[in-house]
Parts: C-alpha cells; sequence; structure tokens
C-alpha cells in the first residue's frame, strides 16, 4: 500500500510542478494525447490476443440446474442452452453484476466444541461495486459536454438528474459524493481485511488510490480552486478535433486542472496493462460467454493442430514379428513364409 501512495504523491508532483514550471502544454497536450494512443493500441491488442486465445475446453460456469430430463425445470439465465439465454446471463452479468450478488463470506464456528464452517450472504461488495461503476459511468457522461458543442439532450438530461437535490452552489452531483463513498468502502475492505490485505498487491491499491485521486482532483477543481471551464471545454475540443490549442490558451487554466488531467492520463496508460480490463476481458471469459450444452454437444477445440495417430493395428503390423519373439499377445497371428523355389 506505501509502494502505491508514494507513486500517487509523485504523480501529483508531477502535476502541480509541471504546471507552476511552465510545463501546460506538456501535461495538457502531449500527455493526453499520448494516453489515448496507449489506451487505444493496448486496449484493442488485449482484445486481439484474448480473441485468439485457445479454448480448449467447455468452461462455462453453471449457476443453476442444468437442462436435463423435461420435468426438470432449467435454469435459463444461470445455466443458459439457448443463443437467447447467453444473451441473458451476459446481459445481467455486464449491468447487475449478478455472480457478484452471490458473493458469500465463510465464518468458522463451534458448535458446542465441534468447529464448523457456515456460509452467510454477503451483499455489501456487490452493492458498492454496483454504486462505483455507474456512478463512474454517469461521470464519464457529464464529462462529454466537453467534447460536444452543442451539447446533446441525454447528456444535459444526465447531468440534470445527477444534480436534481440541487444542493450548494455550485450544485453538488449524486454520483460525485457516492463514487467516494464506493471507494472509500472497497479501500477499507482490503485493508481491514487481514485474510484480503495479505493476499493484496501495491497494483489493487494503486487503482483504488488512482480513482480517488482523479475524483477529488475532480471535486477540488469544481467547488475549491476552480478554474476557466470555458477555456477547458476549448481545450478538450481541440484535442478530439486535432485542432490542437495554443500555448496562450493552456496557460489560462490553472493548476489544478493539469493535476486531474495528468491522473487521468496515467489511468489511460496504466488501463490496458492492469485488472482494470476486465471491462472488455468479460465478453471473452469462456466461464461467462459459452453456451452450457455439453450434454448435447461436444466441445472441438478449433485451435487444435491436426495431428497423425498411430493405431494399435498399424502398430502391431510394423512390430508383430518381435512380439511374436518377445512372447506378447498378439490379435493377428503372424504369417508363415514360405521359401521361394530357385528357378
Amino acid at each position: 500500500m506505501t509502494i502505491a501512495l508514494a507513486a500517487i504523491l509523485i504523480i501529483l508532483a508531477i502535476g502541480w510542478g509541471g504546471a507552476m514550471l511552465g510545463l501546460q502544454y506538456v501535461l495538457g497536450v502531449i500527455l493526453p494525447l499520448v494516453a489515448l494512443l496507449v489506451f487505444i493500441i493496448g486496449f484493442i491488442m488485449r482484445l486481439v490476443y484474448w480473441a485468439k486465445s485457445p479454448v480448449p475446453f467447455a468452461i462455462p460456469t453453471t449457476g443453476g440446474q442444468e437442462k436435463s430430463l423435461d420435468w426438470i425445470k432449467p435454469a435459463r439465465l444461470d445455466s443458459p442452452t439457448t443463443t437467447l439465454g447467453l444473451i441473458g446471463r451476459m446481459a445481467l452479468e455486464i449491468f447487475a453484476f449478478r455472480s457478484l450478488f452471490r458473493n458469500t463470506v465463510a465464518k468458522r464456528t463451534d458448535d458446542n466444541g465441534t468447529p464448523r464452517i457456515t456460509y452467510y450472504s454477503s451483499k455489501w461488495l456487490w452493492l458498492f461495486a454496483l454504486i462505483f461503476h455507474y456512478c463512474m459511468l454517469v461521470i464519464i457522461i457529464r464529462h462529454a459536454r466537453f467534447l460536444f458543442e452543442p451539447v446533446p439532450f441525454f447528456i444535459n438530461a444526465v447531468e440534470f438528474l445527477d444534480g436534481i437535490l440541487q444542493v450548494g452552489a455550485p450544485r453538488f452531483f449524486l454520483s460525485s459524493g457516492l463514487i467516494i463513498l464506493a471507494l472509500g468502502f472497497l479501500l477499507l475492505r482490503r485493508i481491514c481485511n487481514e485474510r484480503l490485505r495479505y493476499l493484496s498487491l501495491p497494483a489493487d491499491y494503486f487503482a483504488l488510490f488512482l480513482l480517488l485521486a482523479i475524483v477529488c482532483s475532480g471535486i477540488c477543481m469544481r467547488y475549491m480552486d476552480k478554474v476557466d471551464i470555458a477555456m477547458v471545454k476549448v481545450v478538450l475540443m481541440g484535442l478530439v478535433t486535432f485542432h490542437l490549442p495554443t500555448m496562450e490558451q493552456v496557460s489560462q487554466i490553472g493548476p489544478i486542472f493539469f493535476v486531474h488531467i495528468t491522473f487521468v492520463s496515467v489511468l489511460f496508460i496504466y488501463f490496458p496493462f492492469s485488472k482494470l480490463m476486465h471491462m472488455g476481458g468479460i465478453f471473452f471469459s469462456p466461464t461467462r460467454n459459452m453456451k452450457i450444452n455439453t450434454r448435447e454437444y461436444r466441445h472441438i477445440n478449433p485451435w487444435n493442430p491436426p495431428k497423425k495417430f498411430h493405431t494399435y493395428a498399424a502398430y502391431e503390423d510394423d512390430f508383430r514379428e518381435l512380439m511374436v519373439e518377445a512372447g506378447l499377445p498378439v490379435d493377428k497371428e503372424l504369417e508363415e513364409k514360405t521359401e521361394k523355389e530357385p528357378a
């Protein structure tokens, strides 16, 4: 955890120090373009790699009763045997985290001196993971207003619903508070759970700290150290349309913006090479995207190269004489050789 936190502080120092030293154009224009290029290329490469990976066995996760006898009702979404059922299962997995909803926790209890392992339903991880992902989606949609002119109706609608409580001026968005709550839970869960803390790597903490840094710097930029939003939109629209802004335009934005954009750029660069790629990897997971129809169809690995088989009959034809001499049983008797009479 210390390594991950130190990395975040270094990124913070680079963003703030670069803005103070006159490197606004590097941090606000060049770095985001490089990060976006790395993100796109890395994302596509990972998807292509997964698409080309062989699936030698049928290993879909069975979440309910499989299809068997006619009088036994199958679980059509948890153990899909049809394409429609598979689409429904994937939709529930992507939009509702159905497998995470079944999360359980094991506890050791003593029943009259006899140790027992009891499993309890645990929905907290599912709830806060769902809150985090949907808040992130809302935040991304809200930020899309900086990339369009005029702003599409659905973006304005999402922003209106997100700030419908009208708390403060400027108004406080629900997604901003909820995402901090969700990230805080995920971080504390990893720190306070002794077993999970033992299994955690610096990369696990780094992703959480990086997301928290992005959210906190964005909130700070909105409510505390405010920046010229109009100029931010000019710069961002220039990046997406490849009409790069000038140094004068970029330098008019406050330092907190460059801290925020530096964190976001690091996230873009880090994303394709981290566990965050589960966003695209879920579509290529054979435990999710395969039908559970192994009772009806035999799964044949299409990546298997053609093999030349040497059958036992052919093996016996090659070594029958030696097998007979060694006293080994043979399926076909050795044919007696007849000597040809000289002419």
